[in-house]
């Protein structure tokens, strides 16, 4: 909002006793409190800005630390915890011992309901629960041994998102952004598809203390799917005049504080979302889709809600520049948390199995898998024992779980690390999640130490002092 702009950088004035301006700015901010929407923010983007017109755009492409292997992320995560048991890391002894009780708590071993099988020619074993992603596993690199100190869905979710399960810190796409900048100003670096908010809430797409333009824009899946895009052309007329204004008094206020180089890039960053009115509507029309990529996904034309949707517009985002993509899959109304009855995960897997190997198998034919990192992931997984002695659930599991990685020159058709013979604790080869944002960062060209923000007399980073590359899993 360019009069939220303006009042907050006013902290940084070195003018601050002018009462007669103090009170003219009071009185457009009062009128255009109830100013808050997308829509408002699109419209109100100076045209002429002076001498700004020279600066680099504050989300131009930044050069990396080193050759990237990655230009562009598509973040993928299962709110709730998926079971690593029953889908990636299946355990043949967890089966046969079913009903045997162990630890202290006397829980029984739960075998899973889903046959194991070997797939494609590396034979990695992967259940019937996600044949179709089983169907182009030699593309994909299973992490099978990540494992967290939270087993609290918010601290969990927090920490596979920013780095930290306590204090709010910057998501994994601002950072990306910060670092890296997008390939098309014209839309946001930073994009998150949530039908539903996943635990922490839009925290997990937030900035923190790195400059707003870097968070996450929320896509609602939907005839909607970002809210006001489309100028009312009703009161057209009248916005024009109200912009006409507000132009006026961004230039009149960034004029007399050019030293502040942060509120010239804030003022830039606006014409992104000027910009997106032209050009997210046709981002959004897959007519020109054609039915052979639809039925790759499992997309029925017409329907702009399903996760097989959120997948092409995805891989449409990627092609036009966007850096980082997540989708965030929290179902309908409902998520991976499988206390009650591990079926659950049945149908959540149904809806995003085709989707997902759809959507590698797109990007490899429009030759954009190599330079795609493709991340699925969970903030934990399912205990191999049921949540109660009569329960067909599973509890939240920390210790050990899987999240794989695809594209990017991971080596494909392969597994890292491994759990004990029942996915209960990590046996080989431990990977922390800091340890996986490292990788990540490492993919797109970035030293994760050197990926730094100064804020409260201290340098922060997304993996704080921990975080080693797993140097083992790239081509």
């Amino acid at each position: 909002l360019v009069f939220g702009a303006t009042i907050h950088f006013d902290r940084h004035s070195k003018a601050m006793n002018c009462c007669q301006e103090m009170s003219r700015r009071e009185m457009l901010w009062r009128s255009a409190r109830g100013v808050t929407t997308l829509g408002a923010l699109l419209g109100s983007v100076p045209q002429t800005l002076g001498d700004t017109q020279n600066l680099i755009h504050p989300l131009a492409a930044k050069q990396p630390h080193f050759r990237p292997r990655a230009r562009r992320v598509i973040f993928l995560h299962q709110s709730g915890g998926a079971s690593h048991v029953d889908s990636f890391d299946p355990k043949e002894k967890l089966s046969r011992d079913h009903g045997k009780t162990v630890g202290s708590g006397n829980r029984p071993l739960f075998g899973s309901p889903w046959k194991a099988r070997p797939r494609g020619k590396s034979g990695i074993l992967v259940t019937d629960l996600f044949p179709h992603i089983g169907s182009v596993i030699d593309d994909v690199c299973l992490i099978r041994s990540l494992h967290g100190d939270q087993g609290d869905h918010f601290q969990a979710t927090l920490l596979m998102h920013t780095g930290s399960n306590g204090p709010a810190r910057p998501s994994i796409g601002a950072w990306l952004s910060h670092g890296l900048g997008t390939d098309n100003v014209n839309l946001p670096s930073h994009v998150v598809f949530a039908k539903n908010k996943p635990y922490a809430g839009s925290q997990v797409w937030d900035t923190n203390f790195l400059p707003d333009y870097h968070q996450g824009v929320r896509v609602v899946p939907g005839d909607d799917p970002i809210a006001n895009l489309r100028p009312n052309p009703a009161t057209a007329p009248l916005q024009s005049l109200e912009l006409d204004m507000l132009n006026q008094v961004n230039e009149d206020h960034y004029q007399r504080r050019r030293y502040f180089s942060e509120l010239a890039a804030r003022i830039l960053s606006f014409q992104t979302a000027y910009k997106m009115q032209n050009i997210a509507p046709d981002l959004f029309d897959l007519k020109s889709e054609s039915d052979a990529t639809l039925d790759l996904y499992g997309l029925r034309r017409g329907d702009n809600t399903s996760y097989a949707w959120q997948c092409l517009m995805a891989r449409r985002m990627a092609e036009h520049g966007v850096r980082f993509i997540e989708i965030i899959d929290t179902g309908s109304n409902r998520n991976w948390d499988a206390h009650g009855n591990i079926d659950s995960h049945k149908p959540l897997a149904e809806a995003i199995d085709q989707p997902i190997a759809g959507l590698i198998r797109d990007l490899k034919l429009r030759g954009m898998f190599a330079d795609t990192l493709i991340v699925w992931c969970t903030e934990f997984g399912r205990t191999p024992t049921s949540d109660g002695s009569s329960s067909r659930g599973r509890g939240h599991h920390r210790h050990a779980f899987t999240c794989w990685l695809a594209g990017g020159s991971v080596r494909g058709g392969t597994t890292y690390g491994e759990s004990d013979d029942i996915g209960n604790k990590v046996a080989v080869n431990p990977v922390d999640v800091h340890d996986f944002h490292a990788t990540i960062l490492h993919i797109m060209g970035l030293d994760h130490t050197r990926l730094t923000y100064a804020h409260d007399g201290r340098d922060f980073r997304l993996t704080d002092v921990h975080g080693n590359v797993i140097h083992d899993i790239l081509a």
